[in-house]
C-alpha cells in the first residue's frame, strides 16, 4: 500500500469528514496555562501577601547582623550578613518542609554547593574578627560559636512561620541563581526583608480576617457558662456575639 500524501487542504478535508482539528483559541489557552504553571507562586499562603520593609543594608543597622559586631570592618560586616542569610535559609530548609513547593530544602543544599567558596571565605573573615576582638584563637572561636548560636536562634519562626517561609523561599530562589561571589550582595539587598518576615503577618486583602485579628478576639464574658451552650452550639442571643477585632 502506498503512502498517502496530504494535500494543502488536509485540515479542511478533515472538517468535511467530521474530524475537527483543535481550535486555535484552545491552543492559545494551553500555551498560556503552560506559562502560568511555570511561573513561581508569589502567594502560597495569602491572597495578598504583606509588603515587607526592604532596602540595602551595610550591617551597621541595628539587628541586621543579629548580635552587634563592634569595630567590624565593612568586609567583616558583609561576612556577618552572609552568615545570617545562610543561617536563615538553613532554618527555612528545616522548618518549611510542610510546603514542598517552596523548595527550601533542595535549594538550600544547592546553595551550599554553588556558593561554597564565598561561604567558606566569609566564615574565615569572621574567625579573624573574633580572634582580634578576643586576643586568642581559642577565645575567638568560643565567641564565634556563641555568635552563630545567637544568629540561628534569632530566626525563630514561632510567630511568623508562613511569612518567613514564603519570603525565605523567594530569597533562596534568587540566591540559587546568583552568580558565584555575589551571595553577599543578595544578603545585603534582602536581609532586612527577611528579618521583617519574622513578624506575624496575616491576610492583607481583608485584614480584618487575618489571624492577627483573630488572635485578639473579644470573647464573651460567659464563654465558660453552660447556659451559653445548647447541644454543643454557642447561643449568641444569650451570651453575646463572638467578635474579632481588626
Amino acid at each position: 500500500m502506498g503512502t498517502e500524501s496530504k494535500s494543502p487542504n488536509h485540515a479542511w478535508d478533515q472538517q468535511k469528514e467530521g474530524v475537527m482539528p483543535v481550535p486555535r483559541f484552545v491552543s492559545v489557552l494551553a500555551v498560556a496555562a503552560g506559562f502560568l504553571s511555570a511561573a513561581p507562586a508569589s502567594a502560597q499562603f495569602f491572597l495578598k501577601s504583606a509588603a515587607m520593609p526592604s532596602g540595602r543594608v551595610t550591617g551597621t543597622e541595628p539587628g541586621m547582623t543579629g548580635p552587634a559586631l563592634p569595630d567590624a570592618s565593612p568586609a567583616e560586616l558583609r561576612a556577618a550578613l552572609v552568615w545570617n542569610l545562610r543561617a536563615a535559609l538553613n532554618v527555612a530548609a528545616l522548618q518549611c518542609q510542610f510546603e514542598p513547593t517552596l523548595l527550601t530544602l533542595g535549594n538550600y543544599n544547592a546553595i551550599l554547593k554553588d556558593h561554597e567558596v564565598e561561604l567558606r571565605e566569609s566564615y574565615g573573615t569572621l574567625e579573624k574578627y573574633f580572634t582580634r576582638q578576643n586576643k586568642t584563637k581559642k577565645a575567638g572561636q568560643t565567641e564565634l560559636d556563641r555568635f552563630g548560636t545567637r544568629v540561628y536562634s534569632g530566626f525563630s519562626t514561632v510567630s511568623g512561620q508562613l511569612s518567613f517561609c514564603q519570603t525565605a523561599a523567594a530569597i533562596g530562589h534568587e540566591a540559587l541563581f546568583a552568580r558565584r561571589g555575589t551571595f553577599g550582595e543578595v544578603a545585603q539587598e534582602r536581609i532586612r526583608e527577611l528579618r521583617a518576615s519574622l513578624t506575624p503577618w496575616g491576610e492583607q486583602l481583608r485584614r480584618s480576617l487575618s489571624y492577627r485579628g483573630l488572635a485578639t478576639a473579644s470573647l464573651p464574658p460567659f464563654f465558660s457558662n453552660d447556659k451559653c451552650w445548647r447541644k454543643g452550639t454557642y447561643q449568641v442571643k444569650k451570651c453575646g456575639a463572638l467578635l474579632a477585632t481588626r
